[in-house]
């Protein structure tokens, strides 16, 4: 993946704000980089470029090869669909699903035959193959986003995008489900961008990126 002179600018009244300055960079096959700079400073605005969630106001993101922002919207969806995974600090579970049945979503969307097996595999990797009935309001939050983990993992996708994916749990729980995102990381060589507040946690990645007023410094 490669960040190709990214901006940002957003309007403000009669002002014009700019988030992202000419942001340029590369991340590689299996490479963990950690996105750090104190709040207001564009992280989880340039995360969201990244994986094309939203449009830079200037320069572009090379995706598997591909200028994301000659596509249009549906293409952009199609092809994060492809190739990337998400974990937000909000879970970003359906409420109505059960653990196994928002695994399984993403092989669904994909038309994946072996959804169900593939979606099991997935929650015991995670350690969740009992509570695979369960409603995300029947688990605990650390729980919920051991869900999202496997949700994110079973595509087997190019590039992971985490945003503060330990931001809503204890320390404890946080600690584990790192090591978690770590494990599957390696054993797929997943590309790991992650937004994090955690010094700790940017420690462990290859690579910091650290943003300050919108630029990398």
């Amino acid at each position: 993946m490669q960040a190709i002179g990214l901006c940002k600018q957003v309007s403000s009244g009669d002002r014009t704000l700019a988030i992202l300055h000419e942001v340029n960079f590369s991340a590689f096959d299996a490479e963990s980089v950690a996105i750090v700079g104190a709040s207001g400073s564009g992280k989880s605005t340039l995360l969201g470029l990244l994986a094309g969630l939203d449009v830079p106001s200037s320069g572009t993101v090379m995706l598997g090869g591909r200028d994301i922002f000659k596509l249009d919207e549906d293409g952009r969806a199609r092809l994060r669909g492809e190739l990337s995974g998400f974990v937000f600090q909000s879970f970003q579970l359906l409420p109505a699903l059960s653990a196994l049945e928002n695994v399984m979503l993403p092989l669904e969307l994909q038309g994946a035959p072996d959804a169900k097996s593939r979606a099991l595999q997935a929650l015991q990797d995670v350690g969740l193959e009992a509570r695979g009935h369960h409603l995300p309001r029947h688990l605990s939050g650390g729980e919920q986003q051991r869900v999202a983990l496997a949700r994110a993992f079973v595509v087997k996708p190019r590039i992971l995008f985490a945003d503060e994916p330990t931001g809503n749990l204890d320390a404890d729980t946080g600690s584990q489900v790192i090591d978690l995102m770590f494990e599957l990381n390696s054993e797929q060589g997943t590309t790991l961008m992650l937004v994090t507040h955690d010094e700790a946690l940017a420690k462990r990645c290859g690579r910091q990126l650290c943003l300050a007023g919108g630029r990398l410094t």
